[in-house]
C-alpha cells in the first residue's frame, strides 16, 4: 500500500472512530490494537479497553448526548499520526447543552498513531469542563468573548 493511501485509509479510521463515538459503539474497540494508549484530560494516561471504559462511563455520567461533525475538520496525516482539529455540540445530563463556538467549551484535538491500520494510540485535547464549574479559569472573564 502506498504512503498515501495508508494516510487515506487512517483518516478514515479517525472518522470512523467520531461516528462509533458519538453513537456509543461497543465497536468503537474494534478499530484500537489490543496494547493501545491513550491520554485523557483529568484522567490521564491508560491503555487498554477496560481503562477507556472508565472514561466513557465517567463521561456518560456527564454528558448525555455528544455530536462530532466531521465534515469541517481538519485532518492532517503525516506517516502513522493523523491529527485532528474539531468541534463538539451536545446535551449534558442536567439538560444544559454546549456548542463549540457558543460556549466555551467544545474545541478540541486529538492526536493518532496508527499501527497496522488499527489506532494504537490516541491523546484528546480539550477542556472537559463542560458544566462551566471553573469559573476561576476564565482569567480574561467572559464578557466579549468568542468561542
Amino acid at each position: 500500500m502506498t504512503d498515501t493511501a495508508v494516510k487515506i485509509d487512517n483518516v478514515a479510521i479517525a472518522r470512523d472512530y467520531f461516528r462509533l463515538l458519538d453513537a456509543k459503539s461497543p465497536d468503537m474497540l474494534s478499530l484500537f490494537t489490543p496494547d493501545f494508549e491513550f491520554y485523557y484530560p483529568k484522567y490521564g494516561r491508560g491503555g487498554g479497553a477496560e481503562q477507556l471504559m472508565d472514561v466513557v462511563v465517567g463521561l456518560s455520567a456527564r454528558v448525555e448526548t455528544m455530536e462530532h461533525d466531521v465534515s469541517d475538520y481538519l485532518f492532517v496525516a503525516e506517516g502513522d499520526h493523523v491529527v485532528v482539529e474539531g468541534t463538539t455540540r451536545g446535551v449534558l445530563s442536567n439538560g444544559d447543552k454546549w456548542a463549540a463556538g457558543e460556549t466555551p467549551c467544545g474545541r478540541f484535538c486529538n492526536v493518532f498513531t496508527f499501527r497496522d491500520g488499527k489506532i494504537a494510540r490516541v491523546a484528546v485535547y480539550l477542556d472537559p469542563d463542560y458544566l462551566n464549574e471553573a469559573e476561576s479559569a476564565f482569567l480574561w472573564g467572559r464578557e466579549g468573548r468568542q468561542w
